[in-house]
């Protein structure tokens, strides 16, 4: 039931102001709510002609400059170091004398070695006076256990030689007795056995088993005065000479570095040294650690030489870019130390190892030669030093005078406002969108190539594409 109504009151005009109050809220309601809808401006899209261009396809790692060679000198023996005729920094050439070891260890080794040797030799040693069957057994089986111990201690000071080409004829030499000794001693245990058989004399199996311990002392005697003449030390390359070879490990410049900055005319940022300031305790390169009177242990790092008058590139390239990585591409080369100057380098080889870093990542080392750099006045840049960081940036895809648009042009397959199975552009017709699948050649940072879908003077939207929808009016 409708309620009554009742009589109205006298009506009273509203003033404006009351009158403009309901129009006023309005309107400022809308403006809110279009705010509210539109809080982030509108996308702006550009568009331009397609045109021709080059496109290079570039791989970026990090590298490091490489020394022509670099050889770390360890000590032959234990002992005090009793002459360093080199300083830090000081160029040597190869079989130059760099120090001088005592070590009454190595020379009281090469004395017994020989004690020994010429006690084999001696008169009477292969007598079989007095020896029945199975002492002579016995003995042979004392002597090839006891020979297998000398040589393995043989090999071990020949490896320690400092000058490769000493270590390798030492070791050649140790492991040639050794197979020697082992035909020798077959041959003795034959013999034994045919004497135990009642087949053989017992004089024949004592002289082959005093001929196989004659070959096992010459070994050592060979080892141990080898050890000997390496006390005297030589520099195994031509190159600059680092005392601070344990500090060499941090990942910074080879010590010694100081002397070729101040000859190259180059500051050093601070900072710019990969891994410069790592590994603790350790010596910072360039600080003399090795003296007279120093005491070294066997195989312990002496010094380092460093041969820079050739300069190579490494490169350490992700495994996911690293296929497309060839031998003569070229690249350019940024180095840490020197701002403003770039350098060039050519790939090659790459390392068929892999190498894996904590984070789990995989990457592979290319290897490049070094072609020089160019300062920002055009003239020469300074010639970088073993052991400077960089950024190389490896060319491994080229297009020269292509059908080329702006990366940001191209809507990837799959990506967000592209198409699920194809690569495709917005090109401007009439002035409408319209979707345009198209194949790409070389992808650059900035611009690709197209090698289909497109033409020289066609119109496409370089800017926004993702926000353009089929048919939408652009001006």
């Amino acid at each position: 039931m409708r309620a009554p109504l009742t009589p109205p009151g006298p009506v009273r005009p509203a003033s404006p102001s009351r009158r403009l109050l309901p129009l006023v809220g309005a309107a400022v309601a809308a403006v809110l709510a279009l705010a509210g809808c539109s809080s982030e401006e509108a996308p702006v899209v550009t568009t331009a002609e397609v045109g021709r261009g080059d496109v290079q396809e570039v791989v970026e790692a990090p590298g490091t400059v490489q020394p022509r060679a670099s050889s770390t000198v360890q000590a032959p023996a234990s002992g005090t170091v009793a002459t360093l005729q080199v300083a830090d920094g000081q160029r040597v050439e190869a079989g130059q004398v760099l120090a001088t070891i005592d070590s009454p260890q190595a020379r009281d080794a090469l004395a017994q070695a020989e004690e020994a040797d010429e006690q084999a030799a001696a008169p009477g040693r292969s007598s079989s006076s007095g020896r029945t069957p199975a002492q002579l057994a016995a003995q042979q089986r004392r002597a090839r256990a006891d020979a297998a111990a000398r040589f393995e201690e043989a090999e071990r000071q020949a490896a320690q030689l400092p000058d490769p080409v000493a270590r390798e004829a030492a070791l050649a030499a140790v492991r040639s007795s050794r197979t020697q000794y082992d035909l020798l001693a077959a041959q003795t245990q034959a013999l034994v056995e045919q004497v135990s058989a009642g087949l053989g004399g017992v004089d024949d199996a004592v002289a082959a088993l005093g001929q196989a311990q004659r070959v096992q002392t010459r070994a050592a005697v060979t080892a141990a005065r080898a050890t000997v003449e390496a006390l005297t030390v030589r520099a195994p390359i031509a190159g600059t000479v680092s005392l601070a070879a344990a500090g060499g490990a941090s990942g910074g410049l080879p010590a010694g570095a100081e002397s070729l900055l101040q000859q190259g005319g180059l500051s050093l940022p601070q900072g710019a040294l990969a891994g410069a300031g790592a590994g603790g305790g350790s010596s910072a390169a360039g600080s003399p650690v090795l003296a007279a009177g120093a005491v070294v242990s066997a195989g312990s790092p002496l010094l380092s030489v460093v041969d820079a008058s050739v300069l190579t590139l490494t490169a350490d390239v992700d495994e996911s870019d690293v296929l497309r990585v060839q031998p003569g591409q070229t690249a350019r080369v940024g180095v840490d130390a020197v701002e403003g100057s770039a350098y060039r380098g050519t790939v090659t080889s790459v390392d068929p190892s892999a190498a894996s870093s904590g984070a789990g990542a995989v990457t592979y080392t290319v290897r490049l030669s070094y072609d020089g750099g160019t300062a920002e006045g055009g003239e020469p840049a300074p010639t970088p030093l073993p052991g400077m960081s960089a950024v190389v940036s490896l060319v491994v895809a080229e297009a020269r005078d292509v059908v080329t648009v702006p990366a940001g042009a191209v809507l990837r397959a799959g990506s967000a406002g592209g198409e699920a199975d194809s690569d495709s552009v917005w090109v401007v017709r009439g002035g409408v969108a319209e979707r345009r699948a198209v194949t790409v050649g070389v992808r650059g940072d900035d611009v690709v190539e197209v090698t289909g879908g497109l033409r020289g003077g066609e119109r496409i939207v370089t800017g926004g594409a993702a926000d353009v929808e089929q048919g939408q009016q652009l001006s």
